[in-house]
């Protein structure tokens, strides 16, 4: 590493209170190239942690404050179609994803990275496929959302019957492209953060059933 040996000495020895920057960068450098040369085994799982699925998550936000499932029904045209008692009262944050893509670009451990911050959310799929059911993924996924949202393709009784073994309440939404869905929950964004600040906001009209 072409570190002197008196570096690491006065070190050792505490007349140095650390090694230096230079030290610290060579040694993790130099932890690199062997791990490298051996297959790069631990350079690989880094990877996975910085990486991000950005091809297959088209928006992700956390609510400044918990979002009644109501008013996230409302802003997005939506009907609830599956599991319909649960007891799903809020949700924390959304995450919009292409639901071809997740199948195509992530694997199991990396489709977590989908939940952002907190599990306490609303997983929204557009791009469904026929054949391919998006509450299948979820099913043999560890980690949960509140809600799961169709958006632009009904569920079907396959994808109605996983989300009923798992208690997740599925969101039909309506509205006519993907454009207009990332816009209105952008839109319920700003109206928890106006909530959050103080602000006045005037209230959704009544959902009903």
């Amino acid at each position: 590493m072409m570190v002197s040996s008196s570096v690491i000495s006065d070190y050792e020895s505490g007349r140095r209170p650390s090694p230096g920057t230079k030290f610290v960068r060579r040694f993790v450098w130099a932890l690199l190239k062997l791990d490298e040369e051996k297959g790069g085994r631990f350079l690989h799982e880094f990877a996975k942690l910085t990486s991000s699925p950005s091809n297959a998550i088209v928006d992700l936000r956390e609510f400044p404050i918990p979002v009644r499932v109501e008013y996230l029904c409302k802003a997005i045209e939506g009907r609830t179609v599956a599991s319909p008692d649960t007891n799903v009262k809020e949700v924390n944050g959304y995450t919009v994803v292409d639901s071809k893509r997740v199948v195509e670009t992530l694997s199991g451990s990396e489709f977590s990275q989908v939940f952002g911050a907190t599990t306490e959310r609303a997983l929204v799929f557009t791009n469904i496929e026929h054949g391919i059911s998006p509450m299948l993924m979820v099913r043999i996924s560890n980690l949960k959302p509140r809600v799961v949202v169709f958006h632009g393709t009904e569920p079907d009784e396959y994808s109605i019957r996983l989300a009923e073994y798992d208690r997740i309440p599925i969101i039909y939404s309506s509205l006519p492209s993907v454009e207009r869905l990332v816009k209105s929950l952008r839109k319920l964004y700003r109206i928890a953060l106006r909530r959050k600040l103080g602000r006045p906001v005037r209230p959704p009209p009544q959902v009903t059933a």
